[in-house]
């Protein structure tokens, strides 16, 4: 078992039911994702770009997209906080997941997954 798949087998639920949720979501939308293990988190990625990554944190689980800068459908659902280029669909419980938001959220994520960072 590679690494990515242990941290999501290891939490406790509902995490790991949104989890395994998320990755039936992303590996069925964007069936060349890889799925990795980077900076302790599970990451998607095809080739070299990241598609998304999932992340336990503070009660929550946070899928994080680098490219939502250029993303056009449901911005309003997506979460910055302070930060600058990566934002966020956050689930507390697996009724939280809406599929159709998220497989149009990781299709803009494959489109622009080779875009730069617009900075200011």
């Amino acid at each position: 078992m590679n690494p990515a798949e242990e941290y999501i087998l290891k939490q406790p639920e509902p995490f790991k039911t949104i989890l395994l949720h998320l990755q039936v979501i992303i590996e069925t939308t964007v069936p060349e994702t890889e799925l990795l293990f980077k900076w302790k988190v599970p990451f998607y990625y095809v080739g070299k770009s990241p598609i998304c990554y999932l992340n336990v944190t503070k009660g929550y689980v946070d899928v994080g997209f680098w490219g939502a800068q250029y993303f056009s459908k449901h911005v309003e659902k997506l979460e910055s906080d302070t930060r600058k280029y990566v934002k966020s669909l956050r689930y507390r419980v697996q009724e939280d997941i809406d599929d159709q938001v998220l497989i149009e959220i990781l299709e803009q994520a494959y489109t622009f997954r080779n875009e730069k960072f617009i900075t200011d």
